[in-house]
């Protein structure tokens, strides 16, 4: 099936699970699996946006719990990307990891969308220091970095400032990078080619399906999240989705063809 379901699988799923095929997107079809699930299917951009937040930290507390007592490190970009982190930063929270500290650059003071405000408030009102302004200790201090700065929607060959100093300075470090749904500053079907973007991060979390830049992805874990997707969306745009195990909201990719799309 395209979309599997845990139990439509069976032993078959553990005989396979070492190499799964999961689609690739681009940036236009990513896109538009988008807008389809906003109008067609009925969801709101909070409702994905809190689910794939919390596949983030799902994925983070599987692969990371042990750092449960280390500084995290979540900086968020002015989009979507960044409200996802923001998100990921509050079920952290819930999740035990006990020192937190987010990087909100663009709109701190005045959020351009009214939930990114609410999400705002979420997190501050956990304690958790937010900040317009990059940490002063060094990066190095930190156990993870979170990197929620640009997702699928990112063009250009560059970061803009302060993004650019930021992503500089997160690649002079020796910090865990986790990267949601894209490097930032990685072309979204290209990959670093500009030489720009951040380094390889240890950890991608893929979110609804990977993006194409994911196949130059070289790092030790690959998750995916985003368990949202209608069958009749798969169907439309032949998305292939291997099947998430129980109530778990993130899996892992561990060797996988890539059917492009």
């Amino acid at each position: 099936p395209l979309l599997a379901r845990d139990d439509d699988m069976g032993d078959a799923k553990k005989e396979e699970d070492s190499k799964i095929t999961v689609t690739h997107v681009g940036q236009e079809a990513a896109t538009n699996i988008d807008k389809d699930l906003m109008s067609i299917h009925g969801f709101t951009l909070e409702q994905l946006m809190e689910l794939a937040g919390l596949s983030v930290a799902s994925s983070i507390m599987e692969k990371y719990g042990g750092k449960k007592n280390e500084k995290v490190l979540v900086i968020c970009g002015p989009g979507n990307n960044g409200g996802d982190g923001l998100v990921a930063a509050r079920h952290l929270w819930q999740f035990g990891f006990s020192t937190i500290v987010v990087c909100y650059p663009k709109y701190l003071e005045n959020p351009k969308n009214p939930y990114f405000k609410a999400l705002l408030s979420q997190v501050q009102d956990l304690g958790i220091t937010v900040s317009a302004k990059m940490p002063e200790e060094s990066l190095d201090s930190f156990g993870l970095i979170v990197d929620s700065m640009f997702g699928f929607s990112f063009k250009g060959t560059s970061a803009r400032a302060p993004f650019n100093q930021i992503i500089a300075s997160i690649n002079a470090s020796k910090a865990v990078i986790v990267s949601i749904d894209v490097p930032s500053g990685w072309h979204v079907e290209e990959g670093n080619k500009s030489g720009f973007g951040l380094r390889e991060p240890e950890m991608l979390v893929s979110l609804t399906v990977p993006k194409t830049c994911a196949t130059k992805f070289k790092g030790k874990f690959h998750m995916l999240g985003g368990r949202f997707v209608p069958p009749s969306l798969a169907q439309k745009f032949k998305l292939q989705i291997p099947a998430y195990e129980g109530a778990s909201q993130c899996l892992q990719l561990p060797s996988y063809n890539a059917a492009r799309l």
